[in-house]
């Protein structure tokens, strides 16, 4: 996607909230029509009979007809693609849609090709039912059939084109590099480069928590509620865009730089998990403490440092030179000599090899193992244990 922030006057956002509200309302029709099957029913309407009945529900209520019938089509025709998707087994299940969550419709043909440029940074397009609405241009607008209209929690509106821009050609030089991703260091290259996601300052995490002890004791609904809700979403919006920045940045520089990129094949659902509870054996319907809390704080430090955000964008623009690792002990084998051991492990910033003495950092260790590519277990890493009762052999020489 090509992402422009638009920038639409009071009286444009009202129409575009109505927009939105009728491609809501569509797709959450829709859903309701695909949840009502049952083994003993016909098959649900699809989108042609849906489309059919949207020209019947126009003729006869204004308040659809005053919107734009491209938006609902789209709607319709969106959710269609989600079941699609669904039964494919490529995107979960489709759920409903909610206001202040899920703002945006979707234009299509001849109509998401009105754009006129006004200087060398504005532009403007005509929506249906709205208007021509202004959009700040960062970047060359692309050569898009449709377009979506988006607003996030913050307010914000963007206009965003359909078009996938061409992956970053290779250097051509044959450099590897293996990337470790981290909590206290977000991404070490095996080159020694330590790269971390910027957080947000204390003083925004201060008032973080202080607009989230407001908000508790706001009554919901209120208008005082939804200023408190609106501030909170400024400021998780703006570490959003902390991280989204650095995460476009790094993979841009990482797909320019090598050739072929491996990094650890983690499984992040899983690592961020909560914690099961622990019964307790001696207590019926009691539990032992479990440590979800500092389970809890964990799993943000990881979710902060957007470990799955990177992968993603560098399988966008290093397409087919990102290769997945194992991780099974890359951390706690010497990038020298091989030798495998958790006691080489001092600590989350030094190795310190027991075998050779080989002192480096232990996550930039990691990753010069994860260029090798040394996805194997400890065993053969490590010699065996020999047993007792067999005669001493000599070694052989390489």
């Amino acid at each position: 996607m090509s992402r422009f922030r638009l920038y639409p006057t009071p009286e444009q956002q009202t129409a575009l909230l109505e927009q939105c509200r009728h491609a809501r309302h569509m797709w959450n029709l829709a859903l309701e029509q695909w949840s009502m099957w049952s083994r003993d029913k016909g098959p649900t309407p699809g989108y042609i009979e849906q489309a059919r009945q949207l020209t019947e529900a126009r003729a006869a209520f204004a308040w659809l007809r005053a919107g734009s019938q491209t938006v609902q089509q789209q709607a319709l025709r969106d959710f269609d693609h989600a079941v699609t998707s669904f039964y494919a087994g490529t995107r979960r299940r489709p759920t409903w849609r909610k206001a202040d969550r899920h703002e945006g419709f979707r234009i299509v043909g001849g109509q998401a090709t009105r754009i006129v440029h006004l200087s060398r940074k504005w532009a403007r397009v005509n929506i249906p039912k709205v208007g021509w609405v202004r959009f700040r241009l960062s970047r060359a607008v692309p050569d898009a059939k449709s377009y979506r209209v988006t607003r996030d929690r913050a307010g914000r509106w963007h206009l965003a084109f359909a078009a996938v821009p061409p992956p970053i050609p290779a250097p051509g030089t044959g450099e590897v590099v293996g990337v470790d991703r981290g909590v206290a260091v977000s991404a070490a290259l095996s080159t020694g480069e330590l790269l971390s996601c910027p957080r947000p300052p204390k003083t925004e995490e201060a008032r973080l928590r202080y607009l989230q002890r407001r908000l508790a004791r706001c009554c919901r609904g209120s208008n005082r509620w939804q200023r408190v809700k609106a501030a909170i979403a400024k400021l998780r919006a703006r570490a959003r865009d902390r991280r989204k920045d650095w995460v476009e940045k790094t993979s841009t520089d990482l797909a320019s730089r090598f050739d072929v990129i491996r990094v650890e094949n983690l499984r992040i659902a899983q690592m961020t998990r909560r914690p099961r509870p622990k019964p307790d054996p001696e207590r019926p319907g009691q539990f032992l403490p479990n440590r979800r809390r500092a389970k809890a704080g964990l799993n943000r430090s990881i979710l902060a440092s957007a470990w799955g955000s990177l992968m993603r964008r560098l399988e966008d623009k290093a397409a087919g030179r990102l290769e997945k690792v194992n991780p099974a002990h890359t951390s706690q084998t010497c990038s020298v000599c091989g030798h495998c051991a958790p006691e080489s492990r001092e600590s989350q910033a030094v190795f310190w090899c027991v075998a050779c003495g080989h002192q480096a950092h232990a996550d930039v260790n990691a990753a010069i193992n994860i260029a090798a590519g040394r996805a194997v277990s400890a065993r053969q890493e490590t010699p065996g244990r020999v047993s007792p009762k067999r005669e001493p052999q000599l070694a052989t020489s390489a």
